[in-house]
């Protein structure tokens, strides 16, 4: 789950529906200077479906401590120490499942959602976060997922439904990059964020060079892209939300009842030049 608060409450957007927004920005993506996404197909897939192993969880939402909705919020932009409200066995059974159902039907696009796993648990995690005996357990789902990376490797390069220029470790590591930026950006939407930001890694350009894309605030939900990434103008893009109307719950029971009588609301994004 991911949350805005609001004067009344809190906007929360589910893991498969930021997902979502993420494959459908990653859709729009390409222009005379930016390159679009090749294989399409698998890595349209990949992006789109990279967080639903969050599904059955967010379908049974749990509160903090606090008592405020247990979810990604702004203060964890940038940061991933988001340990400290949610079990770690939980959240690694959530991000193994993740990978291992796409696995069973594209490993293309598996093998993207893996290296996103990796790399938020490695290069963008605060391990001060976890509890030391926990360690291990997060080291050997590291390896484990480095292990199922090299089977994936090897199966889509011996696949006669890829090109030659489809499966080289430059190719896969430029989709890889695009996973990582459109799902930063929908993250920064769903979250509303209004500070300047960059979509974490030099993307590719057509020229062969790569640039760092800047975001910044325009208002809500709304973000100019430098330099422009996609192959319109201005794009806007719906996305479901719910609102559930307090700041805090008593109990998990009590936030649920509230989240599932919510209805289903339609936000909007808008990124433009």
């Amino acid at each position: 789950m991911l949350r805005l608060e609001t004067q009344r409450g809190w906007w929360l957007v589910t893991h498969p529906d930021h997902a979502r927004l993420a494959g459908t920005i990653a859709a729009h993506w390409g222009n005379d200077l930016f390159a679009a996404p090749e294989p399409r197909a698998h890595v349209l897939l990949g992006i789109n479906v990279h967080d639903d192993g969050w599904a059955v969880r967010d379908a049974s939402p749990s509160i903090t401590k606090q008592g405020k909705p247990a979810a990604f919020s702004v203060e964890l932009v940038g940061r991933y120490s988001a340990f400290e409200e949610i079990d770690l066995e939980d959240y690694l059974n959530v991000r193994e499942r993740a990978v291992a159902e796409i696995a069973a039907e594209d490993a293309y696009a598996a093998l993207l959602v893996s290296k996103h796993t990796y790399n938020l648990l490695t290069a963008r995690a605060d391990r001060s976060t976890i509890e030391p005996d926990q360690l291990p357990s997060l080291d050997n789902f590291l390896e484990r997922q480095l292990q199922l990376q090299a089977r994936l490797f090897a199966a889509i390069r011996t696949a006669p439904s890829f090109s030659q220029q489809d499966v080289t470790d430059e190719k896969i590591d430029e989709n890889f990059r695009l996973l990582q930026a459109t799902d930063n950006m929908s993250l920064l939407a769903c979250v509303d964020y209004s500070a300047p930001a960059s979509l974490l890694h030099p993307l590719k350009l057509r020229n062969g060079a790569t640039s760092e894309v800047k975001v910044t605030p325009l208002g809500q939900r709304s973000f100019k892209l430098e330099p422009y990434p996609l192959s319109q103008d201005q794009v806007e893009i719906d996305f479901s939300a719910r609102h559930v109307a307090a700041k805090s719950f008593g109990s998990t029971t009590e936030f649920r009842q509230a989240f599932h009588a919510a209805p289903i609301e339609t936000l909007t994004l808008t990124l433009s030049t």
